[in-house]
């Protein structure tokens, strides 16, 4: 079943197979627009998980969405496990394009990533990013966010952390995305 919502006409759903290419040149689009580097071709290179959702997401319990406007994709976002903290996740290539700026989708997609995590037993939650991406910085500062310390992608200089699971009450459903 593939799970699905919608947000003031833009439609999350999740990705896809034949999303790969589409979903990466958001991501590749919105790097670029901020003077950050496309980095697949090297074995651990940072955007690979972009191209590879299957192993990075789907084979380690994560999950991997896209943002639709009009059939086009816009935007993106994903979490999977990772080894710091307890119970940890991290919400990664959360990117929206120039047009889908603005309209408070941010929040609502980092609120559904959050909640898509608790609902799979994360409790804690990490956010590596760039100084840059200073609408990217305040999201998650306004959103509860700590900056912590300890980044581990090249191309960030900013880790946030936050602790989910009190965040959300499991009997709260309109928190979580309908399945359709």
């Amino acid at each position: 079943m593939t799970k699905s919502t919608s947000f003031k006409g833009f439609l999350i759903r999740d990705w896809q197979e034949r999303d790969r290419a589409a979903a990466a040149n958001v991501i590749r689009s919105v790097l670029a627009e901020y003077g950050l580097g496309w980095e697949v071709d090297c074995g651990q290179c940072t955007d690979r998980d972009a191209v590879e959702v299957e192993k990075y997401y789907w084979a380690t319990g994560g999950e991997f969405w896209v943002v639709e406007s009009q059939g086009q994709i816009v935007g993106t976002g994903g979490y999977y496990p990772i080894a710091r903290g307890e119970k940890a996740a991290e919400i990664r290539k959360m990117y929206l394009l120039p047009e889908a700026r603005g309209q408070q989708l941010g929040r609502f997609l980092l609120s559904q990533l959050e909640a898509a995590a608790v609902e799979k037993g994360f409790e804690e939650v990490w956010i590596e990013t760039a100084s840059v991406l200073k609408q990217a910085v305040a999201l998650y500062e306004q959103n509860g966010y700590v900056a912590a310390n300890g980044v581990e992608t090249d191309r960030c200089d900013r880790v946030y952390h936050k602790a989910v699971s009190t965040s959300f009450q499991t009997t709260d459903k309109s928190r979580l995305w309908p399945v359709e």
